[in-house]
């Protein structure tokens, strides 16, 4: 899609950049995407960590217990032992 692109293309993208957005808003965009993306980084980094220290193995839907849990009747909670 973008493989036909030369600098020419890439300088009237950023000249209609700079008119959309002004030359007062460039700067805080630019810091806002950067603070995006180095929290995605470090959230995925920290994915990353928790998936190998839980031994990286995953679960599949067939491996998961889909027994419902136990039905709550009027003497729940209620030990009948003596």
């Amino acid at each position: 899609m973008f493989q036909g692109m030369t600098g020419w293309h890439l300088l009237i993208i950023l000249i209609v950049i700079l008119l959309l957005f002004g030359a007062a808003k460039l700067p805080a965009l630019a810091k806002s995407m950067g603070q995006s993306a180095r929290v995605f980084k470090g959230e995925m980094k920290a994915m990353k960590d928790e998936d190998a220290a839980s031994g990286g193995s995953t679960t599949t839907p067939a491996s998961v217990d889909t027994t419902p849990p136990p039905a709550a009747g009027p003497d729940a909670g209620t030990d009948t032992k003596p």
